[in-house]
């Protein structure tokens, strides 16, 4: 009788587990994983479109490896693989539109492919639901299509976990090792401190559990991503421990700073929160932040009862230290920070929605679904809004540098050209000059030498409203614009 009580229990139990997530009738395939992200390529197009400009960062990168511009100075926290990223493209036109098609695509590729590893650790319903629920977020729409690390670092972290929990299980053989080397290699690539944070539960389970080659094959991924930042970081900033120092101090020094409120002010569609003051957000705009984490443990949950425990923690974990360093270690916010945090999130958030909406069928379950779908209804909408007033605001400051390149142009500073003063570097790329800065974060040479270059060189500086220009500078011919004024000094030779 108790053999028939304990076979009975485990047959109950079984079962449960069975209708967590109800298997469908027949597979679906990888089709749903491609259909979302071909809808989130399509999506920035359509809603981010190709011709916005370049924004500040994106200058930096895309200087690096672009024929269009001198490369701008490169500060001690950036990493080269955003260069490397839109070199194919950036390295033989200068068409914008061109490089915002090209990330489209490519992030929309790399979102397939990350989300393609969790197969077999979460239905295929689930995974297409959190593709979605990644991809619809404003600033994952907003990133993708740009020149920046975050997003990339993002899909990384989501293919990283789940190729280590394939390779752990024994699955997929050599694939999933060689998954998991190359998004390692991805992070460190694009943001080497970024990628320790994001793995850091993934290498405490693989020495816990002793997964020796997972583990030794993520690290071997992580260190081949960042070799080139180390290698540099003694050829061009004075050591390792020099760069990692430097990288603190532009970043207003790392510490103890709660940086929870500033991401609450950063959600209505602020790119740069720094220094981060003024009202919150109104109520929809941030709701949807306060109820992932709930939606999360709820997801943790139904693991549990799924015996799907490690699929979800993992994720759950990676995304808590991905998350940590930027909301309590720096003193300013960008909602580009926590792409990493929304991309590991959406596993476990999304596994909640389809146990509440496919439960056993109770009394409730009908308000369930009514609730989920205005939910997430009202949300994809408070989504596009923002993103819509983001893009418009962002694409106006582009095309006021643009102005100012074309006023430089027409005062005479062409190239070869020297650009300094307020946001040199973003206009000294649109006008295709070289930037440089005596002093601040970016500062790459001197007041001597930047003078100095003025006798040979057409040069100019930027001067914000109502400040005064540098000494050598006085008595330039100047023009006003934009809130700004120009002044600029062209070598008789050149005139």
């Amino acid at each position: 009788m108790a053999g028939s009580t304990r076979v009975t229990a485990v047959a109950a139990r079984r079962e449960r587990s069975r209708r967590v997530f109800p298997a469908p009738a027949r597979p679906l395939g990888t089709w749903p994983l491609a259909a979302v992200a071909a809808v989130f390529t399509l999506a920035q197009l359509v809603l981010v479109r190709p011709g916005m400009g370049l924004g500040w960062d994106e200058t930096v990168y895309v200087s690096q490896v672009s024929g269009h511009a001198p490369a701008a100075f490169f500060s001690a926290p950036r990493a080269r693989g955003v260069s490397l990223l839109v070199a194919p493209i950036a390295a033989w036109s200068s068409s914008t539109a061109l490089l915002r098609v090209y990330l489209a695509v490519l992030s929309g590729l790399a979102l397939f492919l990350a989300l393609r590893t969790w197969r077999g650790l979460f239905p295929t319903r689930v995974l297409a639901l959190a593709g979605a629920l990644f991809a619809s977020l404003w600033v994952t729409l907003f990133y993708g299509p740009q020149a920046m690390p975050n997003y990339w670092v993002a899909v990384g972290a989501l293919a990283a976990a789940g190729c280590f929990l394939r390779a752990r299980a024994g699955r997929s053989g050599r694939a999933a090792l060689w998954g998991l080397a190359a998004s390692g290699a991805l992070m460190a690539w694009m943001r080497p401190t970024d990628a320790v944070f994001a793995t850091l539960p993934l290498l405490a389970l693989g020495l816990a559990r002793r997964a020796w080659r997972p583990t030794l094959v993520l690290l071997g991924g992580l260190a081949a991503g960042a070799a080139e930042w180390v290698v540099e970081a003694y050829t061009a900033y004075g050591g390792l421990a020099r760069r990692l120092h430097d990288g603190s101090e532009i970043q207003g020094g790392l510490g103890f700073h709660v940086a929870v409120t500033d991401q609450l002010r950063s959600l209505g569609g602020r790119a740069l929160c720094r220094p981060c003051t003024g009202d919150l957000p109104a109520p929809p705009v941030t709701l949807w932040w306060f109820v992932l984490p709930l939606l999360a443990a709820l997801g943790l949950v139904v693991a549990v009862r799924a015996r799907r425990t490690l699929p979800t923690l993992l994720p759950l974990a990676c995304a808590a230290t991905a998350a940590f360093p930027y909301l309590f270690m720096i003193g300013y916010a960008a909602p580009r920070f926590l792409l990493p945090y929304y991309a590991l999130l959406s596993l476990p958030v999304a596994a909640a929605l389809v146990h509440l909406t496919t439960a056993p069928a109770r009394p409730w379950r009908q308000v369930a679904v009514t609730l989920v779908v205005l939910g997430l209804a009202a949300h994809l909408a408070v989504q596009i809004a923002v993103l819509t007033r983001t893009v418009e605001r962002t694409t106006a400051a582009h095309r006021a540098w643009s102005r100012t390149a074309a006023t430089l142009h027409r005062v005479g500073v062409t190239p070869p050209c020297l650009l300094t003063g307020h946001e040199a570097i973003p206009v000294a790329f649109y006008a295709g000059c070289s930037s440089a800065a005596a002093s601040g974060h970016n500062a790459n040479s001197t007041v001597a030498a930047i003078a100095g270059t003025a006798r040979r060189t057409p040069v100019a500086v930027l001067v914000a409203h109502g400040s005064r220009p540098p000494g050598y500078a006085r008595h330039w011919p100047s023009v006003p614009l934009d809130g700004l004024r120009l002044y600029y000094a062209v070598p008789e030779a050149r005139s």
